[in-house]
């Protein structure tokens, strides 16, 4: 039996990712805002310590799998504190307690958002590490609609960077921790309801995101994605950013695999 942490286990592809994991038979460690073994806000310093001391204690030191997926994705600053440096938060926070595991793996969420084009600023920011900036840069884009849309591209624009960056590194590949991220399309999560609930809202993400493979994808979907890359089968892929987004990724970038 392995023992994963789950952030955003509360609802969405979290959720169903700790269902499928239970369901398995394995330990699976929830953490979220609500309804989960760890309670904790990833957009504080003390939400993000509570979470490592937490999943210390409920695991005795010792985890096997980081599936980080809490985030949210509205045109505000706490989308940045928590989609990108909430993220890596928790990914170089649990990374100590994967030291005593024979098959240590870690994979985050980022999305076909990061496709589109980003504030450069914020992104540049964020992989800075000024999360003051960052807040600072999100507030300026959150005046206008228009500006506030680019603030979760940027945000997983970022996080996809800095897994690129890292995965190779002595930390992560020379601790032979495979790290990685999903890249999901349009997946039907509480979360996204609201901005189809219209059918013009719909209209609109399906412009964003076209999908000629399916269509919009239920959680459990991205859900099995993780649960591979978390998992000890996966013992070569490093720093990829995996699109499962029914084809959008090819639509928009054709013969580019990068």
């Amino acid at each position: 039996m392995r023992t994963y942490v789950v952030t955003g286990a509360a609802s969405g592809m979290g959720k169903a990712t700790t269902e499928l994991l239970r369901e398995r038979g394995e330990h699976v460690i929830g953490a979220d805002l609500h309804d989960a073994d760890i309670t904790c806000d990833l957009t504080t310093d003390e939400g993000r310590e509570r979470l490592v001391s937490e999943t210390a204690r409920l695991s005795g030191g010792t985890i096997d799998g980081v599936i980080a997926v809490a985030g949210l994705i509205t045109p505000t600053p706490a989308t940045v504190g928590v989609t990108y440096f909430g993220m890596i938060a928790t990914l170089e926070g649990l990374r100590p307690l994967l030291a005593g595991s024979d098959a240590p793996r870690a994979v985050g969420v980022s999305s076909q958002g990061s496709l589109l084009p980003p504030d450069e600023l914020l992104v540049a920011l964020q992989l800075a590490g000024d999360e003051a900036g960052a807040l600072a840069r999100a507030a300026e884009l959150a005046k206008s609609p228009e500006q506030g849309s680019l603030i979760y591209r940027s945000t997983k624009v970022a996080f996809a960077r800095w897994i690129r960056r890292n995965a190779p590194n002595q930390a992560w590949a020379g601790a032979n921790i495979p790290l990685n991220a999903v890249a999901p399309g349009l997946t039907l999560t509480p979360m996204i309801a609201p901005y189809i609930a219209s059918a013009e809202g719909r209209a609109a993400a399906e412009r964003n995101t076209p999908m000629p493979l399916n269509g919009p994808a239920e959680p459990i979907v991205i859900a099995r994605l993780l649960a591979w890359l978390a998992g000890p089968e996966n013992s070569h892929l490093c720093g990829q950013v995996v699109f499962a987004d029914g084809g959008s990724d090819v639509v928009l970038r054709g013969d580019s695999t990068w």
